[in-house]
């Protein structure tokens, strides 16, 4: 019995050995390494990019060693790298929107539940978030804890309504689905905003015209002659337009910041419409439409310009990104040929409340 219980103990023995070399022996290297910081069309080997753009490659398995490697890499390679792009990804079923205070708190204004619940009613199989500014922060930290330098950026911002603008793009940037300002009502399910007919595994934004003035003065009111509205914007996640704006938001922050130009609870000299508001978003659009890693110029004999968007009725394709017309977003404005919230092509009503931005910032871009 004694040489029974000693074969079984130098058996346990044995056993735990192996399992202890198996789990603490040095794993072999990786086969794949991690993409270089060449356009994707390098490391996939096709063409110069004609569009679609090719789907993102697969991320490898990362050890630390390749995570520590990825932060040498430029801001704009990093957020491809760690928020690829897949067009052919349905969009994510999400509503993000964001306020002072959440719905279920007893201080949430009365005014804006019935815009608030107008998101869920009409997009029961969603997930709608109303994320508070105290929350905020915390989620862009986790979010982009990879991507150090955007977190210290949305930090020092030194007013709540530049976080809110950059906000809407890190969000989406990082999760896709749809972002509404708290002042927005729903008018039509997001699923009916585009055709039945196109194939929305070409499509990886949505957006809408806020402004086509044919007055001579417009730029007193606007800040682009062709103006995008982001107070509502619909996307997959890591859209380069997305990516774009994420850090051309971040670099410029840093930038003032080194420079003392953000003092906190002031305005910054930039403007809020061309630091993070429809301006630079605009801007970024146009830079997409008009950008030769992404489309094919071959066919091409001039670039994508307001021109192109005079007066449109219905949605306008360009690439991967549709536009809407001005009645989608802004119905009911009684100007620029916007029609009424009864309109077929009337999807979101903005109610230009406002009440967040400063006082000379209400009247451009609410």
């Amino acid at each position: 019995m004694a040489v029974s219980n000693t074969v079984r103990r130098a058996a346990l023995i044995a056993a735990v050995l192996i399992t202890l070399f198996l789990l603490l022996r040095p794993s072999s290297p990786s086969s794949q390494e991690p993409p270089s910081a060449k356009s994707v069309s390098e490391q996939t080997g096709l063409p110069s990019r004609p569009y679609p753009p090719p789907r993102s490659p697969v991320k490898p398995q990362r050890d630390q060693k390749a995570v520590q490697d990825v932060t040498g890499w430029p801001l704009r390679e990093r957020l491809r790298y760690h928020f690829p792009y897949d067009i052919e990804a349905k969009f994510p079923a999400f509503i993000w929107q964001t306020w002072k205070r959440g719905p279920g708190s007893g201080n949430f204004e009365e005014r804006l539940r019935p815009f608030e619940a107008s998101w869920s009613a009409l997009h029961p199989g969603f997930v709608h978030e109303v994320i508070t500014d105290d929350a905020a922060v915390h989620l862009i930290r986790y979010l982009y804890a990879s991507v150090p330098e955007v977190v210290q950026a949305y930090e020092a911002m030194p007013l709540p309504v530049l976080k809110a603008d950059f906000f809407r793009y890190l969000i989406l940037l990082a999760r896709g689905g749809i972002y509404s300002d708290i002042d927005t009502q729903a008018l039509r399910s997001a699923p009916d905003w585009l055709p039945q007919s196109l194939d929305k595994s070409t499509v990886g934004l949505v957006i809408g015209i806020e402004a086509d003035p044919d007055r001579e003065d417009w730029a007193k009111w606007y800040a682009r002659r062709i103006q995008f509205c982001q107070w509502t914007i619909q996307s997959k996640p890591g859209h380069p337009v997305l990516r774009d704006i994420v850090a051309t938001i971040t670099e410029d922050t840093l930038k003032m910041k080194k420079a003392g130009k953000l003092p906190k609870g002031k305005e910054p000299a930039k403007s809020i419409m061309e630091y993070t508001g429809p301006g630079v978003w605009t801007d970024a659009i146009f830079s997409y439409f008009n950008n030769k890693e992404y489309f094919d110029f071959s066919s091409r004999t001039t670039n994508v310009t307001y021109s192109d968007f005079f007066g449109i009725r219905e949605h306008k394709k360009i690439g991967d990104v549709v536009v809407l017309p001005i009645t989608s977003f802004s119905p009911g404005v009684g100007q620029m040929g916007a029609e009424g919230p009864e309109d077929p092509m009337a999807f979101v009503k903005h109610e230009f409340d406002g009440s967040w931005k400063p006082e000379n910032e209400r009247m451009k871009g609410d």
